[in-house]
């Protein structure tokens, strides 16, 4: 008896599970389930009133009662017994392996899914499978681990169409209620064609890579070549200065051994003609001594020998109105001269300067607005956001932004950012102004390093009051010369990394500092105000 049960084991295999039926149940068509299998699937068939044999399609207009099939019970048991604890191959299921559905313990490898069971089988149980359903033309593909997504989530059944209309895959079900009237094409026959169609935009994607990264290229070396230009054309510059210096220097040396020579012949020249007075003063003084002391004398003997040799007075060396008349050398001419030679220095570098300098802002002069969503309250926006006034007894209502500076921090930003090349100039008055740049993601709110501008590595001021100018970038700081003028110039060039300010006068452009660095982001010019204080963009 258990060889002919352990022959005919495919009697008592559940094609639902294909595994020992459990809790038998037998339908009234003759095929066998497990309980909870058939249960599990009228469950599912419920919405629609209407439930079917798993085999033979067979239907039953109510969910038919089930009772249990005692025979089959028993003889399901005995074969239970009887049956080979591994019947299946040793190809046990690793990390990343699909695996089977059916096995109980021990899961072994998947070799097959079913798009109509929504099962995954090993080797034997995708035999067992097969010859449970002889004749049936299920959806057979590889083992995937992805079953679910190639399943209706409403109707639990193999996704093989595709609507064309609504670009989604659906089942037969969808197509017969929602994509009703829709066009469609078999899932196979969409991905063919989507599938040759990509390839064709991987091809043209690709061509645009190449081209891009050919652009890339060309970039990167007319970059290198800027710097390379800009490098030679800094040291060619410095090179002339210290040229210029040097020139200086030795014409400044020549001038004062000139001068010092002429003072020492000079000098030396008077010195003799002081000592031929002195020695002539003092002679004479001798004389007037001895008149004065012969003079007295009672005898006349004596008196008339002597009074011929010192009534004579000596000769003098030194021709008359020598000393009133003599020409002393005057250094005036010298100073003139040389004052003369630093004015057509100074005109001739401001020339120049003026002449680059003409060709940055006309060639690169930029308009710029405050945004009102980054200024702090007690800042008051005019002329069409050209101007900026802080008055701290007049706080505006501006409503609550992200980008708005906390209170704590007087600060605005333009709306508009630097990424090329830009000159801009601002008009400034009141008793201290900051004038900076900085990149949009600096801190609007919090920690004072972090949102005051100079405080940090994303900004860069300059502090303009009227006893001092000072530099400031992550928290380093550098005294300038003073700003002599109400307007300051802002030149960048992001690219190349260079940020200068400029004092502005009507007649002259003085740089006050550069900086000379690597630019990440978009610049974005931003103001810092004491209260009374304004700026005007111009």
């Amino acid at each position: 008896m258990a060889e002919v049960i352990s022959t005919k084991q495919d009697l008592f295999m559940c094609s639902i599970c294909l595994d020992l039926l459990k809790d038998p149940v037998t339908l009234s068509c003759g095929h066998n389930y497990c309980s909870g299998c058939i249960n599990g699937c009228w469950d599912q068939e419920d919405q629609k009133g209407v439930y079917s044999c798993p085999q033979c399609r067979k239907t039953f207009t109510t969910r038919p009662v089930l009772n249990k099939n005692n025979v089959i019970a028993e003889l399901v048991e005995e074969m239970r017994k009887t049956r080979p604890t591994n019947i299946q191959s040793d190809a046990t299921a690793d990390h990343g392996d699909v695996e089977c559905d059916i096995c109980s313990e021990g899961k072994l490898k998947a070799l097959k899914s079913c798009l109509d069971c929504l099962l995954s089988y090993c080797e034997t149980h995708y035999k067992a499978h097969n010859d449970l359903n002889p004749g049936r033309n299920h959806s057979i593909i590889d083992a995937t681990g992805q079953l679910q997504e190639r399943v209706c989530s409403l109707h639990k059944k193999a996704l093989d169409i595709f609507c064309c209309a609504d670009q989604s895959c659906i089942c037969y079900f969808c197509l017969m209620e929602e994509h009703k009237g829709h066009d469609t094409v078999s899932v196979a026959t969409e991905w063919s064609n989507k599938k040759e169609g990509l390839g064709e935009i991987q091809t043209r994607c690709q061509q645009t890579i190449q081209k891009r990264e050919k652009e890339v290229q060309e970039l990167r070396r007319a970059v290198d070549t800027l710097k390379s230009s800009a490098q030679s054309a800094v040291e060619h510059s410095d090179q002339m200065f210290d040229d210029i210096i040097r020139s200086v220097e030795r014409r400044r040396s020549e001038v004062t051994e000139l001068i010092r020579a002429q003072e020492k012949a000079e000098v030396s020249r008077a010195e003799g003609l002081l000592k031929q007075l002195e020695q002539e003063i003092s002679e004479l003084k001798k004389r007037v001594a001895e008149m004065e002391q012969l003079s007295h004398t009672q005898d006349p003997i004596h008196f008339l020998k002597n009074v011929g040799s010192i009534s004579d007075i000596p000769a003098s060396t030194i021709p008359a109105n020598m000393v009133l008349s003599h020409p002393y050398l005057s250094f005036e001419p010298v100073k003139t001269s040389v004052s003369e030679l630093k004015t057509q220095l100074e005109e001739k570098l401001d020339s120049v300067f003026k002449q680059e300098a003409a060709k940055i802002s006309a060639a690169d002069c930029c308009q710029f607005t405050l945004d009102p969503n980054t200024a702090k309250r007690n800042l008051h926006l005019s002329e069409g956001n050209r101007r900026v006034e802080r008055r701290d007894d007049a706080p505006q209502s501006y409503p609550d932004h992200p980008e708005r500076f906390d209170d704590r921090w007087p600060q605005v930003l333009c709306r508009e950012g630097v990424s090329g090349r830009c000159y801009w100039e601002v008009e400034w008055s009141g008793d201290l102004v900051n004038i900076a740049v900085a990149y949009k993601t600096i801190s609007r709110k919090g920690n004072y390093d972090e949102s005051w501008f100079g405080k940090n590595k994303k900004s860069w001021r300059l502090t303009v009051i009227p006893t001092l100018t000072q530099f400031s970038h992550n928290n380093n700081h550098r005294k300038l010369p003073l700003v002599a003028s109400s307007r300051v110039g802002v030149y960048v060039d992001h690219r190349a990394g260079t940020l200068a300010f400029y004092s502005i006068s009507d007649t002259m452009m003085t740089l006050l500092h550069k900086v000379q660095t690597t630019f990440s982001h978009t610049l974005y010019p931003g103001f810092g105000l004491q209260n009374g204080s304004s700026v005007k963009l111009l």
